[in-house]
């Protein structure tokens, strides 16, 4: 085993080489290390730079460069920060604080906002909707929505909120996607028995569909765990009609975007994949700052490490609330009655 300066010498050796870490790869082994290639790294650390920079002169200060790559690997492989801390030659506690602080500058309103928004212009939600429908000519989509678990360990505190319906502890992450597996909506602040129509119902972007901040004619997608209404549409529980039938079949198509989404969102940030070791709080901002980086990896089109773009999540939601007593569930008649006049609108059989 080595001794207490052999590892202090690796460390300091290690450090020197990580100062100058974007200059010892190119942008392929950077995106597979950290997910990120040289200008997008350059990007995030000149963005978090006046927040982490140590206010110090010292020669053996961590660099911002270093903290954000620190910050990056454990995000990208979720190890423990002890074996991410030996990977970047710098001591496990200082890793620990070191990821902690890049991980508050980084989950801001500032920079969360800067990457994931909803569409709201009329040129950007046409632009959407017919991506969308690309896929199986179902009109007026703008997102597909869905919620995964994010296992985390026992919370010190309402543990047994924290316990979901497969007897594990998480946080129950609603999240919308795009057509191009782009994030335009996540809410990750819910303990893992909350039920997702609970989410849904409590959320922002529910209030700014019912206060007509979005024009008519957009809707969302989801299934049936989430309350039918006229901006989200959810499939028939027992369609009656070849009509129903042929909503349903393009449904569950369309839908499929969130499913393949939130499955590249995980494999991209490993750490989301496994169990979180930190507090609720702590896991909120990890999530909120994977979906961010998550979407500017897309904006500079950066593939997947393994160069699969597209992976089933394993955590699919398998609620299926009876549509007889949908009001259980805050369905409301006139999101029922949408979906059929929908339905003979846009499925008639052709002629």
């Amino acid at each position: 085993m080595e001794g207490q300066q052999q590892v202090r010498a690796r460390r300091r050796r290690l450090y020197r080489e990580r100062k100058d870490i974007l200059n010892l790869y190119d942008d392929s082994e950077l995106v597979k290390r950290y997910r990120l290639d040289r200008g997008g790294i350059i990007l995030i650390t000149d963005f978090v730079r006046d927040a982490i920079t140590s206010p110090t002169n010292r020669s053996n200060a961590i660099s911002a460069e270093l903290k954000v790559l620190t910050t990056l690997r454990y995000l990208a492989t979720g190890k423990m920060q002890l074996c991410n801390g030996d990977d970047m030659g710098i001591a496990q506690p200082t890793a620990s604080k070191v990821i902690s602080q890049t991980l508050n500058a980084l989950a801001t309103p500032a920079f969360i906002s800067r990457y994931i928004q909803f569409p709201t212009q009329q040129n950007d939600i046409r632009q959407t909707q017919a991506t969308f429908r690309e896929i199986a000519n179902f009109p007026g989509v703008v997102g597909a929505i869905d919620g995964t678990h994010i296992r985390i360990v026992a919370p010190k505190e309402y543990e047994a909120e924290y316990i979901n319906r497969k007897n594990y502890h998480s946080i129950n992450v609603q999240v919308v996607f795009d057509a191009s597996y782009k994030i335009l909506d996540v809410v990750a602040n819910w303990p893992g028995s909350v039920h997702d129509s609970r989410i849904w119902s409590e959320c922002g972007l529910k209030e700014d569909f019912e206060r007509g901040f979005l024009p008519g004619g957009c809707h969302l997608i989801g299934d049936s765990g989430y309350p039918c209404q006229p901006w989200l549409m959810t499939p028939y529980l027992q369609p009656r009609t070849e009509e129903q039938a042929t909503y349903n079949r393009a449904h569950k198509c369309t839908r499929c975007v969130v499913e393949r989404g939130i499955g590249q969102l995980k494999r991209r940030f490993h750490v989301l994949h496994g169990e979180i070791r930190v507090d609720p709080v702590k896991t909120t901002k990890i999530v909120m700052v994977c979906a961010a980086l998550h979407n500017l990896c897309k904006e500079r089109n950066l593939q997947l490490p393994d160069g699969q773009d597209i992976d089933l999540q394993q955590d699919v939601h398998e609620d299926q609330p009876d549509e007889a007593n949908a009001f259980r569930h805050g369905e409301a008649r006139d999101g029922l009655l949408f979906r059929d006049h929908f339905v003979n609108l846009y499925f008639q059989p052709e002629q």
